[in-house]
């Protein structure tokens, strides 16, 4: 016998059991229904890309994230960090493919950061990408199509934010800050949200130290041209015609200013008209997202009954990031929802049903004479398309079944012993229903009378029976 090796994780990684994974699928599932509507078709690329693909095009930070990788030829090689850089890479690799070409995908992403609460190393993402199409009109799409994700997911309530890269390239501009500092400051105004203007401050001027004791390298800038940043982020509206309008003022005679609110403003003309009012989405100049990518508008998502959560979709606008690959400027837009942060936040708001196994119904085995019968039984509903487990388990007691049944949050189960053999009946036990009943019951002589959750069915009959019953139970479930 080998010696025994102790079950454990690396750190910032998990294990997910069939409760999050069943309530992840339904999550991913009601995403994908919503992406395909729009048209967009899946893609699939591998976790392990060359080394140089993945650096080079979304900044220092992100790149010091990426999980190395030495293959057996000795190549260097990396887990990807983001969907969108693997996008690039095939975009350019495969010219045949359509323009412009509209991909979702749903896959596990990488990062080597510090592990903390909720925070993992392995989590997973689902993009939208627009590749090849200049228009505004992809970009809206973008925001469109979450909006009715979110939506379609019954999160309550919530918002969208966005602005644009060149509008911030443009606060370059009227700071008076150098255009090759643009990815450090706007890697700093990305913490805004989550550290406070004083911090973000400090950090762009001569840095602190953190509450970890960690340095936070400063960048350097002047307080004159901090005070210009922070006249920036005093322009806000509830309205996005008059977040433009201030954004106009505050501009006034800055070069390539009146181009860059133009692109903001011919987003909002378009939502407008597809319903998407100021309530649902808001024009916030504050948003510059982290990755050194983008080159036009910016968006993310955040959940307005969670927003402990922070952001759970993000993305923008990237037209030079194929170019890096095939040398020719491919205008691209795109974003990414956060399956697990979604998760945890619609656990959190009681908007995800905790369900253990995907079987809706629990066939007992009280008698081993009747196993043919219950084969046949499960393969019946099965093929009627009612998610079935046969009980295989040791108990012969009914009792054990189920409570089997009910620790994994089966709605149904089914009763099939020599009585009801003999009557060409089916005991159906509700447990929701039991639950409920059994609770007002004060007397135990009542509940064995009354049987609270309990029918027959015929067993000829019963197939439609069982859907007819599972359709009023998913309906009274929220």
């Amino acid at each position: 016998m080998t010696d025994r090796v102790k079950p454990r994780l690396s750190r910032g990684l998990r294990d997910l059991l069939p409760e999050e994974m069943i309530a992840r699928q339904r999550i991913i599932d009601t995403i994908r229904a919503v992406y395909e509507s729009y048209g967009f078709s899946p893609v699939s690329t591998p976790a392990i890309e060359y080394l140089d693909v993945l650096t080079g095009s979304a900044g220092e930070e992100a790149h010091q994230s990426i999980f190395r990788v030495v293959g057996p030829e000795e190549e260097e090689l990396g887990l990807r960090f983001d969907l969108t850089v693997p996008l690039a890479r095939l975009v350019a690799q495969y010219q045949e493919l359509p323009r412009p070409f509209r991909r979702y995908q749903v896959s596990p992403v990488w990062r080597a950061d510090k592990p903390d609460k909720g925070r993992f190393r392995e989590f997973t993402q689902f993009d939208l990408d627009s590749v090849g199409a200049v228009s505004e009109i992809a970009d809206t799409e973008i925001i469109a199509g979450v909006c009715d994700t979110l939506t379609a997911l019954d999160v309550g309530g919530y918002v969208v934010r966005y602005s644009s890269r060149g509008i911030l390239n443009t606060l370059l501009a009227f700071a008076g800050i150098e255009a090759v500092r643009a990815t450090d400051v706007f890697r700093v105004l990305d913490k805004l949200e989550k550290i406070g203007f004083d911090k973000v401050r400090r950090e762009l001027t001569t840095g602190y130290t953190d509450s970890s004791g960690d340095e936070i390298r400063g960048v350097g800038l002047a307080n004159e041209q901090v005070d210009r940043i922070a006249r920036f982020l005093e322009v806000r509206s509830e309205q996005r015609s008059e977040v433009v309008a201030q954004l106009r003022e505050l501009f006034a005679g800055v070069p390539g200013a009146e181009e860059e609110i133009a692109v903001v403003e011919t987003l909002s003309r378009h939502l407008h008209a597809l319903g998407y009012g100021d309530d649902r989405v808001v024009l916030d100049l504050s948003i510059a997202r982290g990755l050194a990518y983008y080159t036009g508008p910016v968006f993310e998502a955040n959940l307005l009954d969670a927003p402990q959560f922070g952001s759970i979709f993000g993305g923008g606008r990237y037209d030079d990031l194929v170019m890096r690959f095939s040398g020719q400027k491919v205008p691209a837009t795109g974003g990414s929802m956060g399956v697990d942060r979604l998760l945890a936040a619609l656990v959190h708001l009681g908007r995800i049903e905790p369900r253990r196994t995907t079987a809706e119904v629990l066939l007992t085995t009280m008698d081993p004479a009747l196993n043919d019968e219950y084969l046949a039984m499960a393969f019946e509903l099965r093929r009627a398309g009612i998610p079935t487990e046969l009980y295989l388990g040791k108990a012969r007691n009914i009792g054990k079944q189920m409570k089997h049944a009910d620790r994994c949050g089966m709605p149904l189960v089914l009763l099939y012993g020599e009585d009801e053999h003999a009557r060409g009946m089916v005991t159906v036990k509700d447990m929701d229903a039991g639950r409920a009943a059994s609770a007002q019951v004060e007397r135990r002589e009542d509940w064995i009378e009354e049987r609270p959750g309990q029918q027959e069915m015929p067993r000829a009959e019963l197939v439609p029976r069982l859907k007819a019953l599972l359709g009023r139970i998913h309906g009274e479930r929220p």
